[in-house]
């Protein structure tokens, strides 16, 4: 994944479409929950089972829009799908995902939600 963290927020916000997402109610309910640790468990396996494959089944729309904190956060981190990858990350489709790549997908997914669930905390 090309740049730092902070860099790619940065980007992320200047697109409208990006920047709209927010936890929701319920999203935010699973959240307080489940815990931060569950929700890492989960993005994890998201990320291993709908984005690692070099040709994820139904790519581009393996991503639900809501339901659950790492769907919402995929979006708002342009980690939703292959192209969304290769275009915002410069991570190219057609190969699997390393390790490595998909722990730093995982962070770059926690962290967002830790940063919207403070927010909207305040």
């Amino acid at each position: 994944m090309a740049g730092t963290s902070s860099d790619i927020f940065e980007r992320l916000e200047r697109s409208r479409f990006r920047a709209r997402f927010r936890l929701g109610g319920k999203e935010a309910a699973y959240l307080a929950e489940k815990g931060p640790e569950v929700i890492q468990s989960h993005a994890a396996d998201f990320v291993a089972r709908r984005l690692a494959p070099a040709f994820p089944q139904n790519d581009g729309k393996q991503t639900p829009m809501r339901g659950h904190p790492a769907f919402i956060a995929q979006h708002a981190t342009a980690t939703c799908c292959r192209s969304c990858l290769a275009k915002w990350h410069g991570i190219p489709a057609g190969r699997p995902l390393s390790e490595e790549e998909q722990r730093r997908i995982v962070l770059l997914i926690m962290t967002w939600i830790d940063r919207n669930h403070d927010a909207a905390a305040t």
